[in-house]
Formats: structure tokens, sequence, C-alpha cells
């Protein structure tokens, strides 16, 4: 079983800045697509952004260029760095775990909220 544990989440003011964690268990870190997702209410769980394990990394448009994703799997974790928010960013955001078995793994959610 793979746990995936989220922090960083909170209450931030528009323009300001957010960095999430999520660290996963398990030896096989290093080998495994990890990503970010986000649902605000009232909508569908999208997708924001994945790393792979060479690195390469993908956004969705909404957040590009305002977020930065990097993993380190010394620690076997994986930072979104978060800046310029809006109140559109405001959401529970879920660590997702891509093992490319037949089992994938999400974490709890942490909430962020954008706000004045």
């Amino acid at each position: 079983q793979v746990q995936l544990v989220e922090s960083g989440g909170g209450l931030v003011q528009p323009g300001g800045s957010l960095r999430l964690s999520c660290a996963a268990s398990g030896k096989l870190f290093s080998i495994y697509t990890m990503g970010w997702y986000r649902q605000a209410p009232g909508k569908q769980r999208e997708w924001v952004a994945a790393i792979t394990n060479d690195g390469t990394t993908n956004y969705a448009g909404s957040v590009k260029g305002r977020f930065t994703l990097a993993r380190d799997n010394a620690k076997s974790t994986v930072y979104l760095q978060m800046n310029s928010l809006k109140p559109d960013d405001t959401a529970v955001y879920y660590c997702h775990a891509d093992t490319y078995t037949t089992s994938d793994y999400w974490g709890q959610g942490t909430q962020v909220t954008v706000s004045s």
C-alpha cells in the first residue's frame, strides 16, 4: 500500500503564494508519476499538474506560468509551488500517485483558500 500525506494548505490573499507538499510511503517513489488534482465546491475534480519519474512536468492551462511542480526522490516527496494565487484556485487539492500497476493512490486532500 502507498500512503500519501499532504501538507501546506491554508488561507492566502489573492496574489499570494503557498507550497504544497505530498510525502509518499514506500521505496519505489522514484519511478512513480506524481500528480496534483483539485476540486472546488460544485465542480468536478480537475487535473492540475503532473511530474514523471524523469522530472518532466505538465500543467493545466489554468495554472501554467503560476504553479511549479518538483520532486525530491530522496525524501519521496513532491512539491507544488503556487504563486500569484487567484480566488478561482480555491479548492481541495489532492496528491495522486500512478504506480504503473493495477492500483493508484490518492491523498486525503488539503484545503487551499484564496480570499481577501
